[in-house]
């Protein structure tokens, strides 16, 4: 890249963002390689690459933890800074129309094959079961109205109004954290204080200290930081635990540069550089500086009522058991090779231990090398971190999935992968896609220190390659916007992984606010 594309005053801007120019021009080199697709060699399927555990070795892994998590620092990690207008889509566009919103209206375009009027019906007809339904009353109460009214006459839009908007409850610039999910007799819960109770038991050490940590964005955490502050003492005194919460925000530094479709900056009105936010990916520098040493990772939304909780925490606790157990054999087998004295019968259970525990290759020419050589090797590949990822069966749902991926040299490794990362123009390639078993509810448990206790530095197990490119706008003009490799696709790359099955109990999103109608979101 011409290296005088940026003028002294873009040089200040991206100095004041927290980039670097050589990164800055990193990025500009990335949107003119070739789209960085992935070889797919295979889906990971039971058997072959996802892991089953039979009753027994459940109940030992359950024991595993119990006696050993509560001595390690385990903290759960929850990436919140999402707001909900995604949830709410539908429901806006409705409210945006000019026209009137009537029950008569829109049953009659859903009679018609109208999916999103379908949307809006079911919402309107399940209204008095959502969590917030109290709360937005009340809201109408306030200014005049009744909702009992409203429903019965088919008058939707202030429902609408009062719902997403500052008249009322202003759902749509809440984040996803901060909405009432579930109804209790108690009263409501939002997904932040399920998190907190979910964090209760099993992550919560042997004096009871809580580690609770949330990705924000700065807008909103003065509301987590209020909510959280409301009902502390509440959860503190019901389940015997003291939370040590933090929050962080996406550093401006992992921002990325945008471009126009002919890959030169784009620029904004007032001439400066549009700089955008780099996706999840960015959230590994947050994740690096976290003091703990197992880190539980699960989305915002993913949480169910009381009822449903048990059997969640008891795969918390199977996973949890399982990379304690990987671990301790990594420990065990690093010692012993760092001792000096790594014998042929130690190298030989140690590449066994590679290949057929953590589904690892070893090149022939390794395994015909010198016993240094294999000792080298063996230590490089053993001391990595380690991450349990769990998976559900694939039932539809929008996102990655397990897969075997070759790379430029041919050797085979377990990832995470996303459909933009597929050439789906390949018969061959999409051909695995569609026999994929199974599906990444982004469930992790995750070891980040080393077997001398020691945190790695995380930012060296990425592929860097692993970007994701897309088309955007903004005012009006077309931008090509790149995000970093994803923080549990491309950012845990040469991380150790191993897939697991869990029940599809343990997977419950809230990707539209219909969804807070499953059964597995409403009173027990």
């Amino acid at each position: 890249m011409d290296k005088d594309t940026f003028t002294d005053k873009d040089h200040r801007q991206i100095e004041e963002h927290g980039l670097t120019n050589d990164e800055v021009y990193r990025q500009l080199d990335l949107f003119k390689m070739p789209k960085p697709f992935l070889k797919l060699a295979g889906p990971c399927t039971v058997g072959n690459g996802i892991t089953v555990f039979d009753r027994e070795k459940k109940t030992s892994l359950i024991e595993i933890y119990e006696t050993g998590g509560p001595g390690h620092n385990c903290v759960k990690f929850v990436p919140a800074s999402g707001v909900a207008s995604r949830m709410f889509k539908v429901l806006l566009w409705y409210l945006n129309q000019e026209k009137g919103i009537t029950s008569d209206a829109v049953s009659m375009e859903a009679s018609a094959g109208d999916g999103d009027a379908k949307q809006l019906l079911d919402f309107m007809d399940g209204l008095k079961k959502f969590a917030f339904f109290k709360e937005l009353k009340s809201a109408l109460f306030d200014k005049g109205f009744n909702v009992d009214t409203l429903l019965e006459k088919g008058h939707f839009r202030d429902i609408l109004r009062f719902l997403l908007t500052g008249d009322g409850l202003d759902y749509t610039n809440l984040p996803k954290g901060l909405l009432k999910f579930h109804e209790y007799p108690e009263g409501s819960r939002t997904a932040f204080e399920e998190h907190l109770i979910e964090a209760a038991s099993y992550v919560a050490d042997e004096d009871g200290r809580c580690p609770l940590h949330l990705t924000v964005s700065q807008e909103h955490l003065n509301g987590f930081d209020s909510s959280f502050k409301a009902v502390r003492p509440i959860y503190e005194e019901r389940y015997g635990v003291v939370y040590d919460i933090s929050f962080s925000m996406q550093a401006k530094s992992t921002d990325t540069l945008a471009v126009k479709l002919d890959n030169t900056p784009l620029r904004q009105k007032d001439g400066r550089l549009l700089f955008r936010p780099g996706g999840h990916g960015a959230l590994l520098k947050n994740l690096n500086e976290i003091d703990g040493d197992i880190i539980f990772i699960k989305n915002i939304d993913n949480v169910v009522p009381d009822y449903l909780k048990p059997e969640t925490f008891r795969w918390k606790k199977i996973t949890g058991g399982y990379l304690i157990s990987i671990q301790n054999q990594i420990r065990d087998y690093m010692k012993r090779l760092a001792s000096g004295d790594a014998d042929h019968q130690l190298l030989v259970e140690a590449a066994s231990f590679l290949e057929e525990k953590l589904l690892l290759s070893i090149p022939g020419l390794i395994k015909s090398a010198s016993p240094e050589a294999k000792r080298t090797y063996l230590m490089e590949r053993l001391d990595r971190p380690v991450r349990v990822c769990g998976m559900v069966k694939n039932a539809g749902e929008p996102g990655g999935g397990p897969f075997w991926v070759e790379d430029e040299t041919g050797e085979r490794s377990l990832q995470i992968v996303e459909p933009a990362q597929i050439d789906l123009d390949s018969k061959e390639q999409r051909d695995i896609l569609e026999a994929s078993t199974h599906f990444n509810p982004v469930d992790l448990v995750c070891g980040v220190r080393d077997w001398q206790g020691r945190p790695f530095d995380l930012s060296r197990f990425v592929d860097p390659k692993t970007v994701c490119i897309s088309q955007k706008s903004k005012d009006g003009k077309d931008l090509k916007a790149l995000e970093h490799p994803g923080l549990w696709n491309g950012s845990m790359a040469r991380w150790i992984t191993l897939f697991v099955e869990v029940p599809d109990i343990t997977f419950n999103p809230v990707k539209t606010v219909n969804d807070l109608l499953r059964k597995e979101h409403q009173p027990g």
